[in-house]
């Protein structure tokens, strides 16, 4: 119940806030419920959302049969869609409620994806208060995949820098996660989702020494 933070989705929304909403779904950590955005050129393009007390917010495509967009952050949906004017999700994107279109601004789905905004209050900060960075990437030199590393702790800000550092570096060498060269790599669409609640405005691990120091302060 990562995205969670361990918090059953019962609890998440009082029944009386969700009434009406399209295909509302419940799972262990978090509400579902159909969502879509409107472009003038291309129409309706429909997706489902799923809301997590962490404030985090994906959407998996299903503008066609075969579309395999999933976990995009809303405004990547609003872009995905071809809506003209991008950059206002918020407005744009909307979930179907007693048989309305209603832009998510306007619903209580936002309401702990505010919440994270207001705490993170400028700074980088996890679940514990400590400041981090977004995840980075380092390519394999040998099949020239991206791995994803996680910057949160000392040691994964240590691991990161030693793998930057090093020319050679291979999936083999990593010592968080097994993945080998013959895994598969990330998709384009997942790895827009980087940690940090402030992604957009994070210029990555740029002192992380500096912040290793401060966190074993």
């Amino acid at each position: 119940m990562a995205n969670g933070q361990g918090k059953d989705a019962a609890f998440l929304f009082a029944d009386e806030e969700l009434i009406g909403m399209t295909e509302l779904k419940k799972g262990a950590d978090f509400v579902e419920v159909m969502c879509g955005c409107t472009s003038h050129r291309y129409g309706d393009a429909v997706g489902r959302l799923r809301v997590f007390a962490s404030g985090d917010l994906q959407i998996s495509c299903e503008c066609t049969p075969g579309c395999e967009e999933d976990k995009l952050t809303p405004a990547a949906f609003e872009k995905h869609s071809g809506r003209e004017t991008a950059r206002k999700w918020k407005n744009n994107v909307w979930i179907i409620i007693k048989g309305d279109k209603v832009p998510l601004s306007k619903t209580v789905l936002l309401k702990y994806y505010n919440q994270a905004l207001k705490a993170a209050n400028g700074s980088h900060k996890g679940p514990n208060g400590r400041p981090f960075h977004r995840d980075e990437f380092v390519c394999c030199q040998r099949c020239n995949k991206e791995r994803r590393f996680r910057l949160r702790t000392k040691d994964e800000y240590r691991n990161y820098h030693d793998a930057v550092r090093n020319p050679n570096w291979e999936c083999s060498n990593l010592t968080f996660d097994r993945a080998t060269c013959d895994d598969e790599e990330e998709r384009a669409s997942r790895k827009v989702l980087r940690g940090c609640s402030r992604s957009p405005s994070c210029r990555g691990c740029t002192t992380c020494m500096k912040m290793v120091e401060a966190m074993n302060k």
